[in-house]
């Protein structure tokens, strides 16, 4: 196939590209390469795919709609894999206009693409955090998520709305990922794990919100890839059986589904660090802090609809998963 990563120099899509390409697929890449946080990181990431004869790659934001209309124009794509968003729970509290931009007219943009070029699948990644303010563990995509409590949760919730009218009107068909705290190799320097591993290794305290008092369905970055391409291979279908009368939020009469891709087996904060701590070798200094705003306790993934539908279902441990991005991190930071 012939597809489309939007974010090609993220954490998700750099991952997703590699693998898609070891499989012989023909993979376009596009990213806006902003500084959100490190820039040579995602190039870093870019180097690894730049070469193959069958990656192409253009910097484009996915909020430049003529730019947008004229690429999904230009190019004939099979699927589209959407992953460039606006990302992290924290900004989007201090720079709410950048969700605004990126994960609603950047998404319309996608949507309106997709429709005029004949895509004939769109996988778009959600979030774990449109769950808010639901409590009910495990979470499941068949349960109502109305009460996001970030902006970036509720623009998420907003592209599965959004998606939706689109499988509706234009046939198109649609399937939403919501993804659960991806970790490993290449990750965001934003995310827990790459701020705890520098801390550490520097001596400097880590920050514990909550107090530690967090639970989380840490998933590994081969885990999530592995579950995009399963997905993608599995283009989104109408479900017979459903009816108005009791709305299943995760399937539609229209071509749509909605999954989780989480571990399924959730990990106390306090245990996480101490994993990291034997895999570094040396303890953390910790600063115990409040819960932030737009952050839960706890999240828990319920997976069987993805296994079920799939055939795949998450497994790396997290003691596998932390060594792997010790590993890494020391390498390409230059630490012995």
């Amino acid at each position: 196939m012939k597809i489309l990563i939007t974010g090609a120099a993220g954490f998700i899509g750099s991952a997703l590209a590699l693998r898609l390409l070891e499989r012989g697929d023909s993979v376009y890449g596009i990213d806006n390469m902003n500084n959100y946080y490190d820039v040579h990181l995602k190039e870093a990431r870019l180097k690894r795919t730049i070469d193959h004869h069958k990656f192409q790659f253009e910097k484009l934001d996915i909020i430049k709609r003529a730019g947008m209309a004229e690429l999904f124009h230009r190019e004939k794509f099979d699927a589209v894999m959407h992953l460039a968003a606006q990302a992290g729970v924290r900004y989007s509290i201090t720079h709410p206009q950048a969700y605004i931009d990126s994960n609603l007219i950047g998404f319309g943009n996608i949507l309106e693409g997709c429709r005029h070029g004949g895509v004939k699948h769109l996988v778009f990644a959600s979030s774990s955090s449109v769950y808010g303010a639901n409590t009910r563990l495990p979470f499941s995509e068949h349960d109502n998520v109305d009460h996001p409590v970030s902006l970036y949760a509720a623009t998420k919730k907003a592209n599965e709305l959004m998606a939706h009218s689109y499988a509706h009107l234009y046939r198109l068909p649609c399937t939403g990922l919501r993804f659960f705290t991806v970790y490993g190799p290449w990750g965001r320097p934003d995310m827990a794990l790459f701020k705890f591993t520098k801390g550490i290794l520097e001596g400097t305290a880590i920050p514990v919100y909550n107090h530690g008092k967090m639970i989380r369905d840490f998933t590994y970055i081969d885990d999530i890839v592995e579950g995009v391409i399963h997905t993608i291979d599995r283009t989104a279908r109408p479900e017979p059986g459903w009816t108005g009368n009791a709305p299943d939020p995760a399937t539609s009469y229209a071509p749509y589904r909605i999954y989780n891709i989480g571990n399924n087996q959730p990990v106390d904060l306090m245990h996480y660090i101490e994993t990291l701590e034997k895999c570094l070798g040396k303890k953390a200094k910790l600063e115990m802090l409040p819960m932030q705003d737009g952050d839960v306790p706890a999240t828990s993934a319920n997976v069987e609809s993805l296994e079920k539908d799939v055939g795949f279902r998450p497994g790396t441990s997290i003691e596998q998963g932390v060594a792997r991005f010790v590993e890494w991190y020391k390498s390409y930071h230059g630490h012995g």
